[in-house]
């Protein structure tokens, strides 16, 4: 019995020992850096970095081939945390959000035929294109809204797609669940969207949608920034140009562009620095400024679109911009609830 012990016990010492030396003979260095780094990756895999997951963008960064800010859905203090692992200076993190291009609900939306069956977008589209007459158009099924991890997203009374941006990570898994292409990621930032996607002419879209873009050009020649194109019958908005003025969005004669800002604010004069110049009299779109010269103005506040022009373009710095929780950023609109609107901006057609 001692002796069968004895032997046992040996045994489980030798083996014990091989294992000790084997697991250092053949050990893997860890990269601290890089278990860091995946750390402060979110951990959700979901590849909107242009990365299969968050090892491989971990591993992008850690070898250079990735900037820190590689990662749309954490946001700032992602970034912050992966600079400092990397000690380098955290940059601006751009946070993406989804937007689905096409606006053109039940009621808005003309139908080919009645689509009976699965209620998903990819199922439906297998049955002659699903229904819609726009082959362009949203199915309204809501497959987007299935694969959306994080309640972003919802269905509105209209069987149209609603994207929560508050709520949206940019983590780019409604876009592929959705079969016509509808799906795009946009900077949170970019408030004014045209969100059509038929390259189809005017003729056409008229036919099948009220809301789609017909190509008219009104609202490249009313953009003072020269920010929007024509491409292929749709209108197309340059984001690097485009400061979410809001004029291409009140001009629109078929509500194809939306403002996703929210409450805009509105101009005001005050009466001791304005020298009556009529500079903004002039550069205002929608004759919300009046006055004699070298007499202050005054701005109606019914017509105002908080534009900016006005206060841009003064001389004397006498225009202020008032509204609740509104401020601006180069380019940027902030509001305290973004929502999108075809009605924020007073009608100038």
């Amino acid at each position: 019995m001692l002796a069968a012990i004895l032997t046992l016990g040996g045994m489980g010492a030798v083996a014990g020992l091989g294992l000790g030396l084997a697991a250092k003979r053949f050990a893997v260095e860890v990269d601290a850096r890089l278990e860091g780094l995946l750390g402060a990756l979110p951990g959700i895999n979901c590849g909107a970095c242009g990365y299969a997951g968050c090892r491989p963008c971990a591993d992008a960064i850690n070898l250079g081939r990735a900037g820190v800010n590689a990662c749309p859905v954490g946001g700032q203090e992602t970034v912050i945390a992966l600079a400092a692992i990397m000690g380098v200076e955290a940059v601006d993190a751009v946070r993406q959000v989804a937007r689905v291009f096409c606006t053109g609900g039940v009621a808005e939306a003309r139908r080919a035929f009645q689509y009976q069956g699965l209620d998903d977008c990819n199922a439906a589209v297998l049955v002659s294109g699903g229904g819609k007459a726009c082959v362009f158009g949203c199915l309204g099924l809501g497959s987007c809204v299935t694969a959306c991890p994080y309640d972003a997203m919802y269905m509105n009374a209209n069987a149209v797609p609603v994207v929560i941006d508050g709520r949206c990570t940019g983590c780019t898994l409604c876009a592929p669940a959705c079969p016509k292409d509808l799906i795009d990621m946009v900077p949170a930032t970019a408030s004014v969207q045209i969100l059509c996607s038929s390259t189809h002419k005017g003729s056409e879209v008229k036919k099948v949608c009220t809301v789609g873009c017909i190509a008219c050009d009104i609202c490249v020649k009313v953009c003072p920034y020269e920010a929007i194109t024509i491409n292929a019958f749709l209108a197309e908005i340059d984001h690097n140009r485009c400061t979410n003025c809001g004029l291409c969005v009140a001009k629109c004669p078929d509500d194809t562009i939306l403002d996703f800002s929210g409450v805009r604010p509105r101009s005001f004069i005050l009466v001791e620095p304005c020298t009556g110049c009529t500079w903004c009299r002039d550069v205002c779109p929608t004759n919300a400024i009046s006055g004699e010269q070298d007499r202050p103005h005054v701005v109606a506040p019914e017509k105002c679109i908080g534009c900016y022009l006005c206060k841009d373009i003064c001389p004397e710095d006498a225009v202020e911009m008032r509204g609740p929780d509104v401020y601006r950023l180069p380019g940027v609109w902030v509001t305290a609830e973004p929502v999108p609107n075809r009605l924020t901006l007073v009608n100038i057609r």
